[in-house]
C-alpha cells in the first residue's frame, strides 16, 4: 500500500479506566490478616494463595483458559470503495494551489483531515528547462503552456507574474488575443466560403492598420492583391477586417469563436475563467474582432494551446488535462483522467488548410525572423512547424503583449506538441514569445528525450 507523506493529523487520545479493577493479591492478604489474626488457618491460606498468584500470574482465583479471556475477534471487513471525484470537485480540491513552475510530478494536498496525492501530466525536465530561461528582468507577465494535442495532456506550464508571484499567467484570461484570433477568422472563411491558401484577396492602405475606409466592400483598381496564405503569414489587418465585416458577419464569427472555446467553460482540473469575445453590431466592430485589432477579446495561454491542438488534431477539440490521477490517504484512486473530445471545431480539410497557413507564418511571415536564427538546427529541421503571432499594446504605452501559438510534429516518431506563449514586455522588448516556443520545441523533440512521454507512472494502489 502506498502511504503519502502528507498524513492526516492524529486524533486526540485518552486513557479510560477499565470496566473492572483487578484486586492485588498483597492487598487481599493484608486485609485477610487484619480481619483474621486470630485465625491462623486463614493466614496460612492467604500466604499460599499469594505464592500461587505470584508463580502463575493469577489474581484471586485459579487461572481460566486463555481463550476464555480474549474478546471475540470480528471478521475482517472489506474496505469500502472510494467515492470518485468529478472535475468540479477536483477544481475545489486544487483551488488555492499554485501549479505554476512545478518540477515534481506529484503534489500533496491536505483538505481538512484528509490528504490527497495528485500526479500531474507535467514533464519535470521540460519545466525546469523553461523556468531557467524566463526573462524576469524585462517582463511583466510570461505564460508558457505546452500540450500533447492527441490527448490534451499538459506537458509544461511555466511562467512569471511580476506583481503577483502567487498568480498563474498560464490560466489567466486577461490577455488580449490580438492577431491569434485570425486563426478563427481564417477557419470560418475557409469552411464557409471555400477559400484556400491561394485565394486572392484585396485591401487598401497599410498592412497593419485598420480604418473604416479599409473595410469598404468597394475596392479600387489600385487595391493591393494578396493570397490568403500571405495575408495570414504577414498578419494583414485590413484583409481579415474585410472578411469579418463583408463576408462572414456576426453570427458566423460567433459560431466559430465558440467552437474554438470562447464564451464557454473549458473542462479543466484547475479553476479556469472562460475566454471572452464581445461582438458588436456595426461593421467596423466586426472588422476589429475578426482581425484581432482590439483589446476586448481576451484569452489565456492554456486556451491558446487548446486552439492549436484542435488544428493539429484534425479539427477535433480535445479538453486539456493537467491531473493524471488522484489518490486519497488510503491509497485509493478517486480521480483518473481520460481523454475527452468535444464536437469538431472544424472539419479535416479546414484543419489541413490552417496548418498550411501557420507553416507560412514560420517560413516567410511574422515568425520567420525568430526561426531563421535557428536555421540548420538538426532538431527543428526534421519537424513540421506552424504558428501564429500576435501583438497588442495595453493602450497606455507601458506594456506590449506578444503572442505565439503554434505546433510542431515529427512524423517519423508520431510525436506532436502544441505551444502557446504570451509575454507582456515593459519598457524594453526582451525575450520574444516565439523564442520561448522554439526553446520548448527543441527540448521536447531532442533525440535524448525521444522516450520521455511514452510512459506515465501508474497510480500506486493498495
Amino acid at each position: 500500500m502506498y502511504h503519502p507523506r502528507c498524513k492526516p493529523a492524529p486524533a486526540a487520545t485518552g486513557f479510560a479506566r477499565p470496566p473492572f479493577a483487578a484486586v492485588s493479591p498483597l492487598s487481599s492478604r493484608r486485609a485477610a490478616v487484619t480481619r483474621s489474626r486470630w485465625k491462623p488457618l486463614a493466614a496460612v491460606s492467604a500466604a499460599l494463595l499469594l505464592a500461587y498468584g505470584i508463580f502463575t500470574g493469577a489474581t484471586g482465583s485459579p487461572p481460566l483458559p486463555r481463550a476464555d479471556l480474549r474478546p471475540p475477534t470480528a471478521a475482517p471487513q472489506p474496505r469500502p470503495a472510494a467515492r470518485p471525484l468529478g472535475k468540479p470537485e477536483v477544481q475545489m480540491l486544487t483551488a488555492g494551489q499554485n501549479f505554476l513552475n512545478l518540477t515534481d510530478r506529484r503534489v500533496e494536498i491536505r483538505r481538512g483531515n484528509s490528504c490527497y496525492t495528485l500526479q500531474t501530466t507535467l514533464d519535470p525536465d521540460l519545466q525546469q528547462f523553461l523556468i531557467q530561461r524566463l526573462d524576469h528582468k524585462n517582463s511583466r507577465y510570461i505564460g508558457i503552456v505546452a500540450m500533447d494535442p492527441r490527448d490534451g495532456r499538459v506537458l509544461a506550464m511555466a511562467g512569471y507574474d511580476k506583481a503577483n508571484p502567487g498568480g498563474n499567467p498560464c490560466l489567466d484570461s486577461r490577455f488580449p488575443a490580438a492577431s491569434i484570433f485570425k486563426i478563427i477568422t481564417a477557419a470560418a472563411a475557409v469552411e464557409t466560403h471555400d477559400l484556400d491558401p491561394g485565394s486572392i484577396l484585396k485591401f487598401s492602405g497599410g498592412k497593419h492598420t485598420l480604418y473604416k475606409s479599409q473595410i469598404d466592400p468597394r475596392t479600387s483598381k489600385h487595391a493591393n492583391r494578396i493570397t490568403l496564405r500571405d495575408s495570414f503569414a504577414q498578419s494583414v489587418n485590413p484583409v481579415f477586417g474585410r472578411l469579418g465585416a463583408n463576408l462572414l458577419g456576426r453570427d458566423v464569427i460567433e459560431t466559430y469563436a465558440e467552437a474554438f472555446g470562447f464564451n464557454r467553460e473549458i473542462e479543466f482540473e484547475l479553476p479556469l475563467r472562460p475566454s471572452r469575445i464581445v461582438l458588436g453590431e456595426g461593421a467596423f466592430e466586426l472588422a476589429e474582432v475578426a482581425s484581432g485589432y482590439n483589446r476586448t477579446t481576451r484569452i489565456s495561454p492554456l486556451h491558446g494551446a487548446a486552439m492549436a491542438a484542435a488544428i493539429v488534431n484534425q479539427g477535433r477539440w480535445v479538453e486539456p488535462t493537467l491531473v493524471d490521477w488522484i489518490n486519497n490517504d488510503a491509497g485509493q484512486t478517486v480521480y483518473q483522467s481520460r481523454t475527452v473530445y468535444r464536437d469538431r471545431a472544424i472539419d479535416r480539410d479546414t484543419a489541413k488548410v490552417l496548418r498550411q497557413l501557420m507553416q507560412a507564418t514560420v517560413q516567410s511571415g511574422t515568425a520567420h525572423r525568430e526561426f531563421q536564427k535557428h536555421q540548420g538546427d538538426k532538431t527543428l529541421s526534421r519537424l513540421e512547424i506552424g504558428g501564429k503571432t500576435g501583438s497588442m499594446g495595453d493602450g497606455t504605452g507601458e506594456t506590449r503583449y506578444d503572442w505565439f501559438v503554434g505546433y510542431a510534429r515529427e512524423p517519423q516518431r508520431n510525436k506532436q506538441m502544441v505551444v502557446a506563449v504570451v509575454v507582456a514586455h515593459e519598457g524594453y522588448i526582451g525575450t520574444r514569445a516565439a523564442a520561448y516556443a522554439i526553446a520548448a520545441m527543441r527540448e521536447h523533440f531532442h533525440e535524448d528525450a525521444a522516450l520521455l512521454h511514452t510512459q506515465v507512472p501508474a497510480p500506486p494502489r493498495s
